[in-house]
């Protein structure tokens, strides 16, 4: 078997192995993997004829899309590196990632084309790609996606590349600054996709359905590791239609389903008619936020021949640890172990290091860690120290957990989301995974409110299915019968939404 080193090999072997295969369903595109890379090879031939150089950075500034999956492998296939850039992002956002990577390229569509062109210098304008009829004016772009996919570009040269080359800069959402440039090689990201395959048992065979953002890593993910087993992957523009996702689930035989806990939230509030059968799927992963318990047995209700994969991770190294799942009953509040080729410990306020029994911040080592924050050393520093040997950088990733005697890894939230109340620190996660309980509620965030008393009120937002008549005081009740009394809230508020982030998070207040 070949050894993939550079993440786009992944796409040059799984079209040796069945180039006429389906490799994306996005819309009205259906491309095979021989159409795939040749899109992508034509383009790579393209930006490299116009001066895209090794290491030149590629912003793909576009929604999910067949286009935006041709841009990212033309970037690699071409030595560059891609940052795919979620067209929801605010201006001054925007503005900061264009003005920070300095990219040599843009590609974008005609309708977000009037957004980023006027965060452009004159030279980077003339070097944006895009994806349809450019506006005419000063504002155009010299460069149209549909002519280089069409032009009679001449295969590439051989190009020098090493796995320790940058692939991508993939910038978190930034929901407290500037949003942050994480670098990752083609050796982290050929390193995560095998490892992540490895414990889900991907082949071939195997058809995943992608709602999430190809900005947001666990979304880029699908792609990326659907091509690395060769299987076929549906690519939505969103969860804007959660029956019609259900639908889609059935017609096509899915076989995958990663979500986030927003998404599972909506579709078990579906009522599915008896006549659709989702017994195609075979495992659901989350990630993205913890996966409330009481989700578990209405996941296995409305799939019924699905594993369960409970999971962690960050955009800093991909992912941490996932719970097998015949565990789940046992463990339904873990995320379970490290996954293949990574070591996890914790260290605890005195920088004492643990492996079992113990709480802390957790640390990560392996080689999915990233490199650093692009062009921001200080940041790097921060969350990148020195480790357990004097080679290497560890990843302090600014998340409490508790590992137990058996090595299994247990969430208790954020440094900067504790917070403490009547003298006793409080976790949020734990307060919102009783909420969730409730089978009426859609969604729930838990806040502090400064008080002259408690140092901290403990407020509760919640969001109820349409239609129910739960109350506040019903939602206190339930509290009260399941948390400590220091731990239950003092403040209940039914909303009608709470604000979500790009990749499905719901957002705490800064």
């Amino acid at each position: 078997m070949r050894v993939v080193n550079l993440l786009h090999e992944f796409l040059t072997r799984s079209v040796q192995r069945h180039p006429d295969k389906t490799a994306l369903h996005c819309g009205n595109t259906t491309l095979t993997y021989r159409q795939l890379k040749g899109h992508a090879g034509t383009l790579a031939a393209y930006l490299r004829r116009n001066h895209l150089m090794r290491g030149g950075r590629v912003v793909i500034y576009l929604p999910n899309s067949s286009e935006a999956v041709v841009s990212l492998y033309a970037t690699l296939m071409a030595g560059g590196v891609f940052s795919i850039i979620n067209p929801a992002i605010k201006s001054n956002k925007l503005r900061y990632i264009i003005e920070q990577c300095k990219p040599s390229f843009v590609i974008t569509d005609p309708l977000h084309l009037k957004t980023i062109a006027p965060l452009c210098d004159r030279a980077l304008r003339q070097r944006t790609i895009v994806t349809g009829p450019a506006p005419q004016g000063p504002r155009a772009a010299e460069h149209s996606y549909f002519e280089a996919i069409l032009s009679q570009e001449q295969p590439l040269s051989a190009l020098r590349q090493v796995d320790l080359d940058l692939a991508a800069i993939i910038y978190t959402s930034g929901s407290t600054g500037h949003p942050k440039g994480v670098m990752l090689t083609h050796r982290n990201m050929v390193t995560a996709a095998n490892s992540i395959t490895t414990y889900l048992g991907n082949h071939p065979g195997d058809i995943v359905l992608n709602v999430l953002p190809l900005s947001f890593d666990y979304g880029l993910y699908q792609l990326l590791m659907t091509i690395a087993f060769g299987g076929t992957l549906i690519l939505k523009a969103g969860f804007g239609y959660p029956f019609q996702l259900v639908q889609d689930i059935a017609s096509r035989g899915v076989t995958g389903l990663p979500c986030v806990p927003t998404m599972m939230s909506l579709l078990l509030n579906l009522d599915i008619p008896e006549d659709i059968d989702l017994s195609s799927v075979r495992y659901i992963t989350n990630t993205g936020a913890a996966l409330p318990p009481a989700f578990i047995p209405r996941l296995r209700a409305m799939f019924p021949k699905a594993s369960i994969y409970s999971m962690y991770g960050l955009t800093e190294c991909k992912r941490v640890a996932f719970l097998p799942p015949h565990l789940i009953d046992e463990r339904p509040d873990s995320v379970g172990i490290p996954m293949p080729n990574t070591e996890v410990y914790v260290v605890d306020g005195d920088g004492h290091l643990r492996d079992r029994d113990a709480t802390g911040e957790l640390v990560v080592r392996g080689a999915c860690v990233m490199q650093g924050y692009y062009n921001d050393p200080e940041a790097t520093a921060n969350v990148l120290r020195a480790g357990l040997y004097p080679w290497e950088r560890v990843l302090h990733t600014g998340d409490i957990f508790r590992i137990d005697e058996a090595g299994f890894l247990y969430f208790q939230g954020r440094l900067d989301d504790l917070f403490k109340s009547r003298g006793e620190l409080v976790a949020p996660k734990e307060i919102e995974a009783v909420l969730h309980e409730l089978e009426e509620v859609v969604a729930a965030r838990v806040t502090p409110v400064p008080d002259d008393i408690l140092g901290n009120a403990i407020r509760a937002e919640v969001v109820l299915r349409t239609g129910v008549s739960l109350t506040a005081d019903d939602i206190l009740c339930h509290c009260r019968a399941h948390l400590e009394e220091i731990f239950v809230p003092q403040q209940v508020e039914i909303v009608s939404s709470l604000p979500t982030s790009a990749s499905g998070k719901i957002e705490r207040p800064a």
